[in-house]
């Protein structure tokens, strides 16, 4: 690959998710927070848990930065590298199995309102995140194990997870295809069946108002591109990478649309809670105010100057 060209690509995304992704989550992390202190709700446990897995991928992502700006080497200390990539994997695949939940409690919503209302409990949900942060870091342990114990071709110019020796390949392989198809396909197809119902079964009730379901076809086609554009690259990439016995050189590139889901999910916090649209446009207006009574002050200590000069230049 041609580090002139990717090096700066690469530092480039990592940049913008960061500036987009790590205010917009804190204010996603704070406003479920609160309401969940106030009045939990399934929903609100899931979004929470979704933010976190987002944020937890921005608080490490400077160490990618440091990879990208030494030209994809690894600077830092070995031992850092198991930990990041673990985190970082580790956030992407619960990100897909929390959209999958978000879905599917969407989908019971509507589809079985009765029972729906009648069985939620939060309780159920908190465990269901247990249960996903925990099959996750076991899924994605394995990366720390390969970088740690599987010898390597490790040097003074390293790379981190990048370069794998036919010893690691046996093992990493099979791995990714196998994350590829729990951690990916699965989710997806369940994803698709539950947004596809529920849009069906919402746009025959004529309760419901049109913003609404404008609201809810925004929730779907943020998810399903979050899928599709971020997530779906990447995992063809184990599938190549199987098939031909190698990682795929545009890997590097998928990974990065990956990246970029951090950005994305505050969208789907958007098209999900009234209470992220209030928070934001509280934000928005706050900000507009500081900046008018910014300028305004400017301008007046302009205008105070102004006379100063004028009145001196007079006498």
């Amino acid at each position: 690959m041609n580090l002139t060209f990717e090096t700066p690509l690469v530092l480039s995304v990592y940049i913008i998710t960061f500036l987009i992704g790590l205010p917009s989550n804190l204010l996603a992390f704070y406003t479920f927070s609160v309401n969940i202190h106030r009045k939990p709700t399934p929903v609100d446990i899931l979004l929470l848990n979704l933010s976190v897995s987002d944020l937890l991928l921005l608080i490490f992502l400077p160490f990618k930065m440091v990879e990208a700006v030494a030209d994809m080497k690894w600077p830092l200390p070995f031992f850092l590298c198991s930990l990041v990539v673990f985190v970082y994997f580790n956030s992407i695949y619960t990100s897909t199995l929390f959209l999958t939940a978000i879905s599917v409690e969407r989908y019971l919503g509507v589809a079985h309102p009765i029972q729906y209302k009648t069985n939620r409990k939060c309780k159920r949900t908190v465990m269901a995140c247990a249960f996903i942060w925990i099959f996750s870091s076991l899924q994605c342990s394995f990366t720390y194990f390969i970088v740690q114990l599987v010898p390597s071709n490790r040097s003074d110019d390293l790379s981190c997870y990048a370069d794998f020796t036919d010893d690691q390949l046996m093992y990493l392989l099979p791995y990714r295809l196998e994350v590829c198809l729990v951690l990916f396909c699965i989710p997806f197809i369940i994803t698709i069946f539950c947004y596809i119902n529920f849009i069906r079964i919402l746009i025959t009730m004529p309760k419901v108002s049109r913003r609404k379901k404008q609201k809810a076809i925004g929730l779907v086609a943020v998810t399903l591109s979050n899928f599709i554009l971020c997530f779906a690259p990447y995992n063809i990439s184990h599938i190549v990478g199987f098939i031909k016995k190698g990682s795929p050189p545009w890997r590097i590139y998928t990974l990065l649309l990956s990246t970029l889901n951090a950005s994305l999910d505050p969208l789907l916090f958007y098209y999900s809670s009234t209470a992220i649209q209030g928070r934001l446009k509280k934000c928005i207006i706050s900000i507009s105010k500081r900046l008018n009574l910014t300028s305004y002050s400017w301008f007046c200590g302009q205008e105070k100057q102004n006379s100063t000069e004028m009145t001196d230049a007079s006498d």
